[in-house]
Formats: structure tokens, C-alpha cells, sequence
């Protein structure tokens, strides 16, 4: 039986990362057999292509250079990474997908959403979620809450206009895809967990 593709989306600061590490505990704890990817990255190429997008120093790449990266890198991850766990039956949790460029580059960079389907042709056809977790919390709550951006991370020294952008194309996917589910994540790390966990037992994956 084909494997359960799930991924995690928000701004900057929402706390993907620490919600997935809570999650595999949970799994871990009822046999779940699944793995942790993230993108842009996962696998030896892609992870490469993640250190040019992110370089602080990168400040003279184009939006269309650095949306066509974000799509190389998951063509990549998909093919080496996900395709094959999804093959042998696991689930797949996965930090950021196609969602993160509709909402950077396709609404924040203004490059339209057509553009970045075109560009990501192969992973909406293809390889489709079966659920979408969207951690809701606006940019400017997210980062008060991490103490500021990381400068050295060229994504996240945009501003605040450019992530209330990104924010604003998040919500309109919400609308356009019920894959995509909001889960409020005002209250402790420990009460958003719940919440996540809830909602995949609720949607069927667990």
C-alpha cells in the first residue's frame, strides 16, 4: 500500500520544525512507520541547491533564478526521497513543499501563481499531499516570538512587508485547497501539538 504524504507550512518563526519534532515522537511512540524531510533540501543535491537559495549574500538573485531553484531542488527531493519512501508504504512528513513557493514567490515576489505552477508542473500532478498543515500565526506575532530574523538566512532579512505577503498568500490557498488545513498555533508549543495530532487522526493519516 502506497505510503501517506503530509506536509508543514507557515511564515517564518511558526514553528514547523519544532511541531514535526513533536510529531515524531508521537509516531516513534506508535510504531509509525514514517520519515522527516524538509525542503528546499532532503537529499545531497537538493541540500545544495538549499545553501545558495538561503546564502545571505545572495542578494543579487533574480525571483525567477531563485523560484526555478526552489523548483529544481524539489523535483530532486521528490524523485530521491519522497517517491521512494511513499513506494515502500511510510509516511512522509515533510517541512515546507509547493505551497511555500505559491505564497513566496508566486504572492510575495509577485511572479504570479500561474508562473509557479508551470514551474512545479511534476509535483502538483504528481505528487499531490494528502494533508497540508498550516501553523497560523501571522509574520509579525512569529517573529517576536523568535526574538527578530536570522540575517544570515536570505529569506527570512526580507522585512515585514514581504512576510505579511507571504501570510496573505498562505490564506488564500487555504481557500483554494481543502488539502490545507489551519491550525492555530497562539498557545504553547505543547497545546499546538494536540492540535496537530488531532487533526491527522481526524483526517485519517494515523
Amino acid at each position: 500500500m502506497r505510503g501517506k504524504f503530509i506536509t508543514f507550512e507557515g511564515c517564518e518563526g511558526s514553528g514547523k520544525s519544532t511541531q514535526i519534532r513533536l510529531l515524531s515522537e508521537k509516531l516513534t511512540a506508535l510504531g509509525v512507520d514514517f520519515i522527516v524531510t524538509r525542503e528546499p533540501g532532503g537529499s545531497d543535491v537538493a541540500e545544495q541547491i538549499r545553501k545558495i537559495i538561503l546564502d545571505g549574500g545572495n542578494d543579487k538573485m533574480c525571483d525567477e533564478c531563485e523560484a526555478l531553484l526552489y523548483a529544481a531542488a524539489r523535483i530532486q527531493h521528490l524523485k530521491e526521497i519522497v517517491e521512494p519512501a511513499l513506494a515502500a508504504g511510510k509516511l512522509v512528513v515533510c517541512d515546507r513543499y509547493v505551497d511555500s513557493s505559491l505564497a513566496y514567490q508566486g504572492a510575495a515576489r509577485g511572479l504570479g501563481e500561474k508562473y509557479v505552477e508551470e514551474i512545479n508542473s511534476a509535483a502538483l500532478k504528481d505528487y499531490p499531499p494528502d494533508l497540508t498543515v498550516f501553523l497560523n500565526i501571522s509574520p509579525d506575532k512569529a517573529f517576536e516570538r523568535k526574538h527578530g530574523a536570522d540575517l544570515n538566512d536570505r529569506m527570512e532579512k526580507q522585512g515585514l512587508e514581504f512576510h505579511m505577503k507571504v501570510y496573505g498568500g498562505y490564506l488564500a490557498l487555504l481557500d483554494k485547497y481543502p488539502r490545507i488545513c489551519a491550525v492555530e498555533c497562539g498557545g504553547t508549543k505543547w497545546e499546538t501539538s494536540e492540535k496537530v495530532f488531532a487533526l491527522l487522526k481526524d483526517k485519517g493519516i494515523i
